[in-house]
């Protein structure tokens, strides 16, 4: 009786737990329904008539353009980064580098600094060599954003590869390529989906670099949703509905991969 007491008593505070994240997800889905003066009611009506007025407008009003904006903006710009940090991973984590370890810490210690910090340079930078408001230079920053994650991240998945594995198939007369494609990338799969997932909702989310570099020919979703918040105050139905948009590939990216993304930061755990 003891057991299934604690059984059950688990179960409902990881249900309560589960309810408390999402509840605001919940709220924002709910208010996407409402009109903006049920949006803005205290105490918040519960029951109320759903209307799809404020998808229609958020997306007739341009959000596709901005939803094609940020899915290639975060698909060209992971690629680039796993590109540039698969490889680096690979070579700190299989040989024996000279200052191995400092080059990790040159790698992360470029997330030390403040964002607010280095816009000012990468402005001027971006403005001298005609990057500003392209999808270019935000594929490139995001990019260099999310490559120090790669770099970790990949380092502890291939650590878990043994050396010896590579050695026999060097004896058996592989190239590092073949070795890399055809041993290595097979084991460390699971984390690179999982690296390549988290590169992905970083690049999505970005919302500091995009606003600051980019106008109207590079927007992505969070420059959109930001326009709902005027000098007239703030349209929290019409916002509701577009960050509903924005989150929904995610979500849904994310449900299809649980498994791949949990058995990928899995990996990683025993050996750093």
């Amino acid at each position: 009786m003891r057991k299934k007491l604690q059984s059950h008593g688990t179960t409902a505070i990881t249900y309560l737990l589960a309810f408390l994240f999402f509840f605001p997800i919940l709220w924002l889905l709910t208010t996407g329904f409402k009109t903006e003066s049920e949006a803005i009611v205290m105490p918040p009506s519960l029951l109320f008539q759903p209307i799809f007025d404020n998808f229609v407008t958020v997306w007739s009003a341009g959000a596709q353009g901005y939803m094609t904006n940020s899915i290639i903006v975060t698909l060209a710009s992971t690629a680039l980064s796993l590109l540039l940090g698969v490889p680096a991973a690979f070579a700190l984590a299989m040989y024996q580098l000279k200052r191995a370890n400092d080059i990790l810490f040159w790698f992360i210690s470029t997330k030390f600094l403040p964002i607010a910090g280095v816009i000012i340079p990468i402005y001027l930078i971006f403005q001298s060599i005609n990057l500003l408001d392209t999808l270019t230079g935000l594929i490139i920053l995001y990019a260099g954003m999310n490559t120090p994650l790669v770099v970790w991240m990949m380092r502890s998945f291939f650590k878990e590869v043994t050396y010896e594995l590579i050695e026999a198939a060097q004896v058996d007369g592989a190239t590092g390529i073949q070795t890399f494609f055809k041993i290595v990338f097979p084991l460390v799969r699971p984390g690179l989906v999982s690296t390549a997932l988290l590169c992905m909702v970083f690049a999505w989310n970005e919302f500091f670099f995009s606003i600051s570099l980019s106008y109207t020919n590079a927007g992505t979703l969070p420059v959109y949703m930001a326009g709902y918040m005027t000098q007239e105050g703030l349209f929290w139905a019409k916002m509701s509905a577009a960050a509903t948009i924005s989150i929904l590939p995610v979500i849904i990216l994310g449900w299809f991969t649980q498994k791949q993304l949990v058995r990928g930061l899995t990996m990683g755990a025993v050996k750093g």
